[in-house]
């Protein structure tokens, strides 16, 4: 039974409520609405049912995207997780300047990624740039990092003579570079999630696994892992959502946007292309709307397959 007065907890709610209605819901409506039509800058120019979506399998460009994206997500995340696991585990331990370590590993997190973006622009530069100039000291010799389409299996597996084209070729050495950006910039919200996880582990475990002659590996497997693996799922679903959406490197960092031979364009970013280059509206809706399937069942299949080996204490 309600109680007298109910109407004015809603009341309270109404703006909040409203909000996400007009800034969510209907632009949700709305776009979902655009992908059945031929859309452009002035309007709708007709009705097209299901032909945005088809276009779709039938689009190289759209499948070069998820390819070049299926490589960065596949990289970034599980790179992103293990570095920022190994440095959280360091914070843990008794160091002095703890305090002054997590602000410098999360400061990139609270930096504008434009302002990142440029910096790390600056440091591939193939002529002028700081990792160039370190490679030439060691006596390595330059790379041209945004600039080379080549594959990173292309170039592994072609040393012994081994040639691999196409998808098989992994990501281009332009997309490496993004790949390496990517992880030192999530690395710092990652490092201070999983070090919260880990201050939350109850001492004692550790005690009676020490009483039990447990040392290291044992212990790290035994009690660290299973103890921690809420925190690594949440940061695993997290972080495959953020690096699927990834898009301003890719605008700000390669020069053509998408380049070279399009081998860092993102999917986000080929969505942004039909959309505010070419004016696709209706396609490029229709890729949102596929996108967010993706997403969706990524998320999915991770707490389908994953989340049951989750302790929850």
């Amino acid at each position: 039974m309600l109680r007298r007065g109910w109407w004015k907890a809603y009341l309270f709610i109404l703006p909040a409520f409203l909000v996400v209605i007009a800034f969510r819901l209907l632009p949700i409506v709305q776009a979902v609405r655009m992908s059945f039509f031929r859309w452009g800058i002035a309007g709708p120019l007709g009705f097209v049912g299901l032909k945005n979506f088809a276009r779709l399998f039938i689009d190289p460009k759209f499948y070069l995207s998820l390819s070049n994206t299926f490589w960065y997500v596949i990289l970034v995340v599980p790179m992103t997780i293990v570095i920022s696991l190994f440095f959280a585990s360091l914070l843990n331990t008794k160091i002095r300047g703890r305090g002054v370590y997590r602000t410098l590993y999360y400061i990139p997190v609270v930096t504008s990624t434009v302002a990142l973006s440029v910096v790390w622009k600056w440091i591939y530069n193939p002529d002028r740039g700081v990792l160039n100039a370190l490679f030439n000291m060691l006596g390595l010799e330059s790379v041209k990092w945004l600039h080379d389409p080549r594959g990173l299996f292309e170039l592994l597996f072609g040393a012994f003579g081994i040639e691999v084209t196409g998808f098989f070729a992994g990501p281009s050495v332009a997309l490496l570079a993004l790949i390496i950006m990517a992880v030192w910039h999530n690395a710092g919200y990652c490092i201070i999630i999983a070090l919260a996880g880990l201050q939350n582990i109850p001492r004692q475990y550790y005690e009676a696994a020490r009483l039990d002659g447990a040392t290291g590996w044992n212990v790290f497997r035994h009690i660290t892992l299973p103890a921690l693996s809420p925190t690594l799922f949440y940061l695993l679903v997290t972080q495959s959502i953020i690096a699927f959406n990834t898009f301003t490197p890719v605008y700000v960092m390669t020069d053509p946007p998408g380049g070279p031979l399009s081998t860092t364009n993102l999917v986000v970013f080929y969505l942004y292309e039909q959309s505010f280059k070419l004016w696709n509206l209706g396609y490029a809706n229709a890729i949102a709307f596929v996108i967010f399937i993706l997403i969706f069942s990524l998320v999915v299949v991770q707490r389908k397959f994953i989340e049951r080996r989750v302790y929850y204490a």
